[in-house]
C-alpha cells in the first residue's frame, strides 16, 4: 500500500496519494477496526516526512484545528482539542493535540508546561466520557525513531481491550 506524501503540495494529500486520508475526500465507509495502513507504513512515514518537512511544516492537524477538513472532534476548548483517530489502533482511539502547534514534545519549552498538562488532564476527562474504566494507554510518539509522521504534538489515547506489553 502505497501512503506516500506528495511532494507538491505537502497538505494537499488525495486518496490516492494516502489511503489513511480518504475520508477526508469521499464518503467511503470501512470496517470500523480495520486500519488503513499498517505499523511499518507509519514507520515510513515518519522517515518520511522527517526527510521531506523536518518539524517546521504546516500539518494536516493545521486544518483539523481550523475545520477545513472533517474530524469526529469529541472536545474542544481554547487551548486544545481532541478528535477520534481515522486509522484506529483500538476500539476506542483518539488524539488531543493543542491549537497552537508544538512540532515535538521532545521541542517542548519550560514556557509549555500549563499547556502539555493540560493535555494530559483532558486526555483523562475524554477517556471517561468515552466510557474507558478498565483503563487505556497514552502515548506520545517522537521523531523518526519513535515512528511520528505528523509533526504536531499529539496524545493518543487507546482504549476499550486489553493493551499488551512490550508496546512496539
Amino acid at each position: 500500500m502505497n501512503c506516500s506524501l506528495s511532494s507538491q503540495r505537502p497538505l494537499q494529500v488525495s486518496a490516492t496519494t494516502c489511503p489513511r486520508m480518504r475520508h477526508f475526500y469521499s464518503q467511503e465507509k470501512r470496517p470500523k477496526n480495520k486500519p488503513l495502513c499498517t505499523k511499518s507504513d507509519e514507520v515510513r512515514l515518519a522517515e518520511e516526512a522527517s526527510r521531506r518537512y523536518g518539524s517546521l511544516a504546516p500539518t494536516i492537524f493545521s486544518k483539523v484545528i481550523d475545520k477545513s477538513i472533517p474530524a469526529d472532534i469529541i472536545y474542544e476548548d481554547d487551548k486544545c482539542l481532541a478528535f477520534r483517530d481515522i486509522s484506529p489502533q483500538a476500539p476506542v482511539h483518539f488524539l488531543v493535540i493543542p491549537r497552537v502547534p508544538i512540532p515535538r514534545i521532545s521541542e517542548a519549552k519550560d514556557d509549555d508546561t500549563e499547556l502539555l498538562g493540560h493535555l494530559l488532564v483532558v486526555a483523562k476527562n475524554v477517556a471517561k466520557q468515552e466510557s474507558l474504566d478498565e483503563g487505556y494507554r497514552v502515548v506520545i510518539n517522537d521523531g523518526k525513531h519513535g515512528a511520528q509522521s505528523v509533526f504536531h504534538l499529539h496524545v493518543h489515547v487507546l482504549g476499550g481491550r486489553q493493551m499488551k506489553w512490550p508496546p512496539g
